[in-house]
């Protein structure tokens, strides 16, 4: 069943955070993830959260989402994104 990795990311160091957005599109390829929004234009149309920069992402399966996040070829890039932003991501079960 699909699932969807949602970030929610308060970049720190926008310089640095952009060698993770080069670094990052090839590793969720290699997953046979797919990238759905990417720090588009957020609207908050109920409650009080207010997202940073949004991501979704789309896997074949909650498995190869964490599959994704532990991988070898991701470790180097969540490394950046650790050092260049603060983060809170999820996945969760399409229908």
């Amino acid at each position: 069943m699909t699932a969807y990795v949602i970030a929610d990311i308060q970049v720190t160091d926008p310089e640095h955070y952009e060698d993770y957005k080069q670094a990052v599109p090839q590793t969720i390829k290699e997953h046979g993830g797919r990238i759905l929004a990417r720090g588009g234009a957020i609207e908050v149309l109920e409650g009080h959260w207010k997202p940073g920069r949004v991501v979704i992402l789309e896997f074949d399966s909650i498995d190869a989402a964490r599959e994704w996040w532990t991988s070898a070829n991701y470790e180097g890039p969540k490394a950046l994104r650790h050092d260049s932003s603060k983060s809170s991501l999820v996945v969760i079960e399409g229908v």
